[in-house]
């Protein structure tokens, strides 16, 4: 049988399943969208893709993406210095963000400890929480990951690693959906969660 799309279409399609939640149908009449659009649109969304790693960094301090070497939540001298929120991606810095109710600072795990996936202690930024607890007069640490399986194990993972040190350790409340991803609470549920967080 032979291929009715022309093979640019169908090169680009193969690559857009390579995102989350594209599959083959969503890729091709995407690629058609692409193709229906100015030159100069594409030209942008291509340029744009092809500079993404060049131009985002990682936060040397809290490791949440950033435009420069720090990111500007760890730059502004305003927020609560002594709080600091743990969460997995940058998407649940950016969901808390929405709020507007937490004013302090952020540490980024890159991930949950995960051993089916193959990710232990050493795939996350665990050394970097703890050295940074200790060395900035931490005294709260929020831990702010989801209440599933993994999130479970890495929370305990962290009340391990953080209990000798001078912090109080809290996590946000039950009011967030069991197994549901921080980045789709909306901003009333993460501010009751935030309200409601628990000592450990």
């Amino acid at each position: 049988m032979s291929a009715v799309l022309p093979k640019a279409v169908r090169e680009l399609s193969v690559e857009l399943t390579r995102l989350p939640g594209i599959g083959p149908k969503t890729a091709q009449r995407l690629a058609l969208h692409l193709l229906r659009q100015q030159r100069g649109i594409t030209s942008r969304l291509a340029e744009t893709i092809a500079t993404l790693h060049d131009r985002v960094q990682t936060c040397s301090v809290c490791f949440s993406l950033a435009d420069e070497a720090m990111c500007a939540i760890c730059k502004d001298t305003t927020r609560t210095q002594n709080i600091l929120c743990v969460v997995e991606d940058p998407l649940d810095v950016e969901a808390i963000e929405r709020t507007g109710t937490y004013r302090g600072l952020y540490h980024v795990l890159g991930g949950v400890l995960s051993p089916m996936e193959g990710v232990g202690a050493e795939q996350l930024t665990l050394n970097e929480l703890i050295k940074r607890v200790q060395d900035s007069f931490i005294t709260e640490v929020i831990i702010a990951l989801e209440h599933n399986m993994e999130g479970e194990a890495t929370t305990r993972h962290i009340i391990s690693y953080l209990k000798n040190t001078d912090a109080s350790v809290t996590r946000l409340a039950r009011g967030l959906p069991t197994g549901g991803d921080i980045e789709f609470a909306d901003a009333l549920t993460l501010t009751a969660a935030f309200s409601g967080r628990t000592k450990m």
